[in-house]
């Protein structure tokens, strides 16, 4: 299969300082392809601040305005570029105008970075953030303390730019590690991951009660304690999806006005993708006051408009749901010590969302939290594929972690940093 044309993408850089870079993908169609740009943008580092697609079945053009989340976010042009023209459809293949493309067959290899270490403070948001800054991406983690002090941290990792195989990249990539530990690093080894893998593919189980607390979708209502936060609960409820089938003699029009959070289009693109759902023109508006304005005239995958009345609902209801509450965050108890739960859920494509490790650790740095261990895995439920991050908190800080406003506090603290609010 063909790879896309150079000028498939463009990206343009700010004339002025806070002023958004220009994105323009120029490209074959396909569904899902919107929900895959989405993951990649937000995946950088980058918030999308408005946007425009519009495509006629087969061709589609998409301009992005994009900003960094943080000041600290450094955007490498050529690597996104690269990195969106991998999800880009290929022009060349007649396949793909048949409907039958082919499953992209280049998966990234795997690799296991292990490394022991004295413990310390910082240590493991210090770890993801060098690793986020080399444009490596964290698959699974098992973090480990020992009795004597030291950690054991296992990272499985893939490669944005596809070079870990090169024993230049691989040297970058544990001289900048190396840095960080400094002397506190006792050996640092990185390789291929063998079946290593698949055994931190699951996660420790979780009692029947937790498990409940964290899949559980009601939450406008009846959940102020621990998923939706009070002083954002009226925003919230202001939430509205419509659906109008009189504008379009071919499409029904989705109208979507809620409160902002980063990575917004990319919950509704992912929702709509999952339900194989395609986008024929949408336009994203810019921020207004904390508020998002979407436009989007979509069809059904046989391209029919989506008259069914129970459908409809169906479909406003799973939009809200993963627009309102797209990550879910819980403290509890394991045996006598306090764990952090953060879950999100795995696209049916198999990805899970981005960025929610660092996100995370970066939150329990700020808060003077250490982590006693750690894990990244999956968890099944009747309906779906959950991403789960479980961070056994170090009780030897300075807040107190039984304390209820404590667990308040932290809960609230990483779901607003999830939600870049």
């Amino acid at each position: 299969m063909g790879v896309p044309g150079d000028d498939a993408v463009m990206i343009q850089k700010p004339r002025n300082a806070g002023d958004p870079y220009v994105i323009t993908v120029n490209c074959p169609d396909e569904t899902g392809l919107g929900c895959d740009i989405c993951w990649t943008i937000l995946d950088s580092g980058l918030s999308i601040a408005k946007a425009d697609i519009s495509t006629d079945g087969i061709w589609c053009y998409i301009l992005l305005w994009v900003l960094p989340h943080t000041s600290t976010v450094r955007v490498s042009r050529s690597n996104l570029k690269n990195r969106l023209l991998s999800v880009c459809p290929s022009s060349c293949s007649v396949a793909f105008y048949l409907n039958q493309r082919p499953a992209n067959s280049s998966v990234s290899p795997i690799y296991l970075l292990k490394f022991l270490c004295l413990d310390r403070k910082e240590l493991l948001h210090d770890v993801t953030q060098v690793l986020c800054e080399l444009e490596l991406t964290i698959q699974r983690v098992k973090v480990t303390t020992t009795p004597d002090g030291r950690v054991l941290d296992l990272f499985f990792i893939t490669d944005k730019l596809d070079l870990l195989h090169t024993k230049k990249r691989q040297d970058e990539t544990l001289n900048q590690l190396h840095a960080v530990l400094g002397e506190s690093c006792i050996s640092c080894e990185l390789k291929m991951a063998g079946p290593e893998y698949q055994s931190c593919q699951g996660i420790s189980s979780l009692s029947p009660m937790v498990a409940e607390e964290l899949f559980t979708c009601g939450m406008l209502d009846n959940d102020i304690r621990s998923q939706a936060l009070s002083k954002d609960l009226t925003k919230l409820k202001k939430t509205s999806i419509t659906i109008d089938n009189a504008l379009s003699p071919a499409h029904t029009l989705l109208q979507i006005h809620c409160v902002d959070h980063k990575g917004l289009l990319y919950d509704i693109m992912r929702t709509l993708k999952d339900c194989n759902i395609k986008v024929a023109y949408g336009r994203f508006s810019a921020d207004t006051k904390g508020y998002r304005d979407l436009d989007l005239f979509v069809q059904q995958k046989d391209g029919k408009k989506i008259l069914d009345q129970e459908k409809q609902d169906s479909l406003i209801s799973r939009l809200k749901l993963e627009m309102l509450h797209p990550l879910r965050v819980i403290i509890s108890n394991r045996g006598p010590d306090t764990e952090l739960l953060v879950a999100n859920p795995v696209e049916l494509s198999g990805k899970g969302r981005p960025r929610v490790f660092y996100d995370v650790t970066l939150t329990l740095k700020t808060l003077g939290i250490c982590v006693f261990s750690a894990e990244i895995g999956r968890h099944s439920t009747s309906d779906r594929e959950w991403e789960v991050y479980r961070f056994l908190l170090d009780e030897n800080c300075q807040l107190q972690l039984t304390s209820t406003t404590t667990r308040n506090q932290i809960v609230d603290k990483v779901r607003r940093a999830l939600m870049g609010w």
